[in-house]
């Protein structure tokens, strides 16, 4: 057996199913030897849309994704899907070849320090020196990526160590870290104040971040909300933990929220933020949206807690274990006023859109959309304008809307579009894209024609980068700088080229119609929405 062999046998212990990635020589033997293997392997066009097809999948199954790339360009190509996956917590286990050991430190051909370039955006990096050591180090990879705050771990395996004989292979049964001891219970002590200050809170509200979605506590959030009648908000990153049209749910927060969102969230006197990172984008001013309330913040990290605000209650432990440890609590509380309230402000506060006529509204679509869209569907949106669009829109049911948050990642919907598909292929998924980032990702279409992944492409086409004009519009007085996109293909030609069904929206005329046909069949179709150049997300 050689280390490329013991590393697949790694990958069958854990229950992968599904490799993405490229080759290259440093990573050859790797995929030399999984032609043995039932893992099924997916050449991706661009290696940091291995990472990016990895995440999808590991965002719908609740599983580690799992990627391979060739050492010096392909393994820094891979680093932005690395650090996209480290800013929104998801689990993957990246495997990059390498030069020869004797080697590294001289500047070879496609020679690059991976782990050093990465340290900054996974949980943890390995170099293999030994080969006998590859089956610890995939056991504890697995283990650090899918345990406590989840995330990417990397490990970089020279070419020599995958053509080492292995002297001995035994998979680990257990993993035992010292330094590495996540905390899963929370603090009864800790639970019990949460618990009292709830039943003394006049105006409570739970802000839900993405940690809820990755514990897997979706329906114990549901229902303490429901039992309790705590209203709800969600930062990005946990919009699906709630469906939209849930009596309890009350929006997104932050700069780009639902305006009855944000301000439940500074009327509130008990504040408990559940799985969500106090950061910019949601809560831009810390200490202001804390001021007058008791904070309780709840999360898997405690290096999250107090970060970047004080909370009054720091509660650490697994989200689905503390909601599971409430809901075995009696808890007496009563917010009948608070929630009318909030449905006033629901109502009063809802922001109105004048679209142009002549051009597809995208707010409108993209309810219709969602409405015609299977009860479970997965809605992938990327970045730009059409996330934020999305955000505000789209409407959740029993399915997922996943996106690029922490990060921000240009390019992302597709490739972890397919990885969703791949990853549950039941579920119909849909990535809806701006024509900037369409174009960030568009060679893998052949991916999708290759693998026979049957993904639903949106394109709203404004012809600029639709984010960074409007912030343009607003900072500089419309004086408009590298954002025109002139020059595009010509998309009904290009989906031609790939074989693609193609249809065209030019204005809400037939809107429902064209999406429904859109999605009346489980098979590739790409929709481009032509939107006016100059509207606005708010």
């Amino acid at each position: 057996m050689t280390g490329a062999d013991a590393i697949i046998k790694c990958l069958e212990a854990e229950g992968v199913d599904m490799v993405f990635g490229y080759p290259g020589v440093a990573i050859c033997p790797f995929y030399n030897s999984i032609v043995q293997s039932p893992i099924r392997t997916i050449l991706i066009r661009t290696e940091q849309n291995a990472a990016h097809a990895a995440s999808g999948m590991a965002r719908v199954t609740g599983k580690v994704g799992v990627c391979a790339v060739t050492s010096g360009p392909g393994a820094t190509n891979l680093l932005t899907g690395i650090a996209t996956a480290f800013a929104d917590s998801i689990p993957l286990v990246c495997i990059t070849g390498q030069v020869s050991s004797e080697l590294i430190g001289s500047d070879v051909f496609q020679e690059a320090d991976v782990t050093g370039a990465a340290e900054s955006f996974v949980k943890y990096s390995y170099l293999v020196r030994n080969v006998n050591d590859i089956p610890r180090i995939f056991k504890e990879a697995f283990h650090i990526a899918s345990t406590g705050r989840r995330g990417p771990v990397l490990i970089d395996v020279p070419i020599d160590i995958q053509n080492a004989v292995v002297t001995r292979f035994k998979y680990p049964e257990e993993v035992n870290l010292r330094t590495y001891k996540p905390t899963v219970k929370g603090h009864v002590v800790q639970i019990q104040k949460v618990i009292r200050e709830l039943e003394k809170a006049k105006r409570p509200i739970i802000c839900v971040g993405g940690g809820v979605l990755l514990s897997g506590a979706r329906q114990e959030l549901r229902e303490f909300a429901e039992k309790h009648q705590v209203p709800v908000v969600s930062t990005m990153m946990g919009i699906s933990v709630m469906p939209t049209h849930h009596p309890m749910y009350y929006g997104m927060v932050g700069n780009n929220g639902k305006p009855c969102a944000n301000r439940a969230m500074n009327e509130s006197d008990l504040l408990i933020m559940a799985g969500a990172r106090v950061a910019d984008r949601a809560v831009s001013q810390p200490d202001l949206i804390t001021e007058n309330k008791v904070l309780v913040h709840i999360d898997v990290d405690p290096a999250e807690i107090g970060k970047n605000v004080g909370p009054t209650i720091p509660l650490v432990g697994d989200i689905k274990h503390i909601f599971q440890e409430f809901a075995s609590q009696e808890i007496t509380c009563e917010h009948s006023k608070w929630i009318e309230t909030l449905n006033d402000y629901r109502v009063r506060m809802e922001p109105k859109r004048h679209p142009n006529p002549d051009y597809v509204d995208p707010a409108a679509l993209i309810r219709i959309l969602s409405e015609k869209m299977q009860k479970d569907g997965v809605y992938v949106a990327d970045v730009g304008q059409n996330q934020i669009w999305s955000c505000g829109y789209h409407i959740v049911r029993e399915g997922r809307f996943l996106t690029s948050g922490g990060m921000g990642t240009m390019g992302y919907s597709i490739p972890a579009a397919m990885g969703a598909k791949l990853g549950d292929p039941s579920r119909q998924v849909v990535a809806v894209c701006g024509d900037g980032s369409f174009q960030m990702s568009m060679m893998e279409l052949a991916t999708m024609r290759q693998h026979h992944v049957p993904v639903k492409i949106v394109v709203l086409k404004n012809n600029y980068l639709g984010m960074v004009r409007e912030y343009q519009h607003y900072t500089y007085q419309d004086q408009y700088s590298v954002v025109d996109l002139s020059g595009s293909p010509d998309l009904e030609k290009l989906a031609a080229a790939y074989d693609l069904p193609f249809i065209r929206l030019t204005n809400m005329d037939g809107a429902a119609e064209a999406v429904e046909r859109f999605l009346r069949e489980d098979t590739s179709m790409l929709m481009e929405c032509l939107i006016d150049p100059m509207d606005l997300v708010k």
